[in-house]
């Protein structure tokens, strides 16, 4: 009997401090408006949520941006508006003395505000579960490709690549944002800072000293981006022993028959065998060398050292050093200093034409195509809107001058072509961000770029006189060399 008697005392004491003031405070304007707010708000995002959760979303990164980002903000300032009023309206009332010694009577025998009381809880607790599942849902937004790629026209170029990478599937995050919530503070902190440098890139050029701007291009590469060990080894193991790797790369002439010829070439993988002998590219080179690069890019590099089995290091370095040491950064090598556009690859137009005419996206019977081709792709256009229009115009008028039979029984073939063409130059050159054909070079190999040849150039010699090495087979054999339909091929069976 006490206990009941002391529930009832308990909550009358409740009703008459909290619920009879917060009742008369909260009927003002700022307290109504932020209720219908909030409520507005929770409507609309439960509502795209729901269209979200049954797969009739459209995928749209602004739409993304409202619903994950901005309702959610708005919703927060409703309930936030609900207090501030209360507030405002008890301030109000105390300097002007009009605050009743007692509030209106609340009668809990009155079902109709019985009713309302439970709209109320109910309420309450629908809002902090709104809350939590739009903070997740927030988050998840900002951790996905499309707003990372898409919500952003600064990443533009990245994404595009990203698009037609090998590794599409994968999360920017995944690479980009480190484990713990150290990692994904900084990377939030990082993404703030590139949001007001994006913001306020309209006016940074009134004051370039004071306003924050962002550079175009994006600088490569990503200085903080994830130890390698911790991205690239998270789902590949260099060190395992792979081998050789057959590798057959197609290219076309510049002729009317735009003739095909192929080169073959083994390349010595390699790694770390059954007996933990190491060979080949992976097992020289992962793990076992240093370097420091006198450039930002990472493209000049004049000072080379590598451990050797027995815990010695030998130092090659360039002559122009004359036995000094380089300043910068001393780096160990790993996945990333040659696969350094594992996924954000941007093609040469030479090897984006040759691509094209391969898988059949451009057909190799319309005559000098991939000279053609590659002129158009080479052109300079002031924005990839002008490369649109002028690549389909001069493709026509090539074949309207030259070849008016193919442009008349093949008129498809050669629209086809103009848009392939089209799309090779979009995924590749970006004049607003001032991303050109080979702006972002590709560090795997060295037939576009110095590659490999950053060390392997006979200009690296260690103080005994040993230079690192040029020989070609240490590290691949040519099998075939623009060969057109090579007999190595025919050998193995694999017709191409």
């Amino acid at each position: 009997m006490d206990t009941r008697e002391d529930n009832v005392s308990a909550f009358n004491q409740f009703r008459e401090n909290w619920i009879r003031p917060a009742l008369f405070f909260g009927n003002n304007p700022i307290s109504l408006a932020g209720g219908a707010i909030t409520t507005a708000s929770a409507l609309t995002m439960v509502g795209s949520w729901l269209i979200d959760l049954f797969g009739h979303g459209n995928g749209n990164p602004y739409l993304g941006i409202i619903f994950f980002l901005i309702l959610p903000a708005f919703f927060i300032l409703g309930l936030l508006l609900i207090p501030v009023g209360v507030f405002l309206r008890r301030r109000k009332l105390q300097k002007a003395g009009q605050i009743p010694a007692v509030f209106p009577t609340i009668d809990l025998n009155d079902h109709v505000f019985r009713h309302g009381l439970d709209v109320v809880l109910v309420a309450t607790i629908a809002n902090m579960l709104i809350v939590m599942l739009a903070s997740y849902k927030g988050v998840s937004y900002m951790d996905s490709p499309q707003f990372c790629g898409q919500s952003c026209h600064v990443m533009a170029p990245e994404f595009a690549a990203y698009q037609v990478s090998a590794h599409s599937n994968v999360a920017c995050t995944e690479c980009h944002v480190g484990s713990g919530i150290d990692s994904y503070v900084r990377a939030k902190m990082n993404g703030t800072k590139q949001l007001v440098e994006v913001t306020l890139h309209p006016f940074a050029k009134l004051a370039p000293k004071l306003i924050p701007d962002y550079p175009t291009p994006i600088p490569s590469p990503v200085t903080s981006l994830r130890p390698a060990r911790e991205v690239c080894e998270s789902c590949h193991t260099p060190a395992k022993f792979v081998g050789d790797k057959l590798l057959v790369k197609t290219s076309y002439a510049d002729d009317e028959a735009n003739t095909a010829a192929q080169t073959v070439v083994l390349l010595h993988i390699g790694g770390r065998d059954s007996l933990s002998h190491l060979s080949g590219i992976h097992g020289v080179h992962l793990n076992h060398m240093e370097y420091i690069a006198s450039s930002a890019d990472r493209q000049t590099i004049p000072w080379v050292t590598r451990r050797n089995g027995d815990g010695t290091e030998t130092t090659f370095a360039a002559s122009a050093l004359n036995g000094a040491t380089p300043k910068g950064e001393r780096r160990t090598m790993d996945c990333i200093d040659c696969h350094n556009r594992a996924t954000h690859t941007f093609q040469t137009p030479e090897e984006g034409i040759n691509q094209a005419l391969s898988d059949g996206a451009i057909s190799t019977s319309l005559p000098w195509i991939h000279k053609e081709g590659l002129e158009l792709l080479k052109a300079n256009y002031a924005s990839q809107a002008e490369a649109k229009a002028k690549i389909a115009q001069q493709l026509n008028a090539f074949y309207r001058s030259q070849h008016p039979d193919v442009l008349q029984s093949k008129g498809w073939l050669v629209q086809q072509a103009a848009a392939q063409i089209y799309a090779i130059y979009a995924r590749n050159v970006f004049p607003e961000m001032k991303v050109t054909w080979g702006t972002h070079p590709n560090n795997l190999g060295h037939t576009a770029y110095p590659g490999c040849f950053r060390c392997h150039d006979g200009d690296h010699t260690s103080k005994t006189g040993k230079t690192i090495t040029q020989d070609c087979a240490n590290c691949h054999n040519l099998l075939a060399v623009e060969e057109s339909k090579p007999k190595v091929l025919s050998d193995l069976g694999i017709a191409h």
